[in-house]
């Protein structure tokens, strides 16, 4: 359907369901919002025309979350592909651009990171040798801590790391009133439910400019059910 002819990249959605999101997350009533952000966010990556998975709680094996996401990760490269990038549903702001630049950079056998504002990050870009080389049960996957600690982990090999924009998700209604005071990414029909969930009255915001830098890089050299690709 239009995807690359050769590529050794894929993209792992590793997102859960609405249903499920709704539940985990301190977002009442958000369903609707995880249905779009969902929605939003394989259109993106389509739109890469890189081949992709999307991975939600039904094709999830492990009894922790570091295991169900190592697991996915282990079952993309089965299907020989030698680079992946992992991402989530929950990152509005996630662009085509950071995609395909992460590819590009995995190409040049770098690590590539998206850090999250909460200490966590919104994508990884990783290579079957670099992934071998990190030590999932000692991540505390979840909390503020997990960025730097994997960042940590893979400055000890042999790796140079990129590190995208730092970028806003969504967890809480705090989340929410960070998002909408932000106007790259955030598409209309996506911010009139964030608004609703926020419960504020639909007046006109006030947008603030926020700069953010491009793209920096960081090297260190001492340092359920069958899953279904998309094609």
């Amino acid at each position: 359907m239009g995807y690359k002819q050769k590529n050794n990249t894929a993209i792992l959605v590793f997102a859960n369901s609405s249903q499920v999101d709704e539940k985990q997350k301190a977002l009442p009533k958000s369903r609707e919002l995880f249905d779009a952000l969902t929605a939003q966010t394989l259109k993106k990556v389509r739109k890469t025309e890189l081949p992709y998975f999307h991975i939600s709680e039904s094709e999830q094996h492990g009894s922790s979350f570091g295991e169900r996401f190592s697991n996915a990760i282990k079952k993309v490269f089965s299907e020989g592909y030698s680079q992946i990038i992992t991402i989530g549903n929950d990152t509005p702001q996630l662009s085509v651009k950071h995609l395909l630049k992460t590819e590009k950079q995995l190409d040049a056998n770098n690590f590539v990171l998206g850090p999250s504002t909460d200490g966590g990050f919104y994508l990884m870009g990783i290579t079957k040798s670099q992934f071998e080389t990190i030590n999932f049960s000692k991540l505390s996957w979840q909390t503020s801590a997990l960025f730097n600690q994997l960042y940590t982990q893979m400055t000890q090999s042999d790796t140079s790391i990129l590190c995208l924009e730092r970028l806003n998700d969504i967890d809480s209604t705090f989340d929410i009133k960070l998002l909408l005071h932000i106007s790259v990414g955030i598409s209309s029909a996506l911010r009139n439910i964030l608004l609703g969930l926020y419960s504020l009255p639909k007046r006109r915001f006030k947008v603030h400019s926020i700069c953010y830098s491009s793209f920096y890089s960081i090297t260190y050299y001492n340092k359920g059910s069958p899953i279904v690709l998309h094609n």
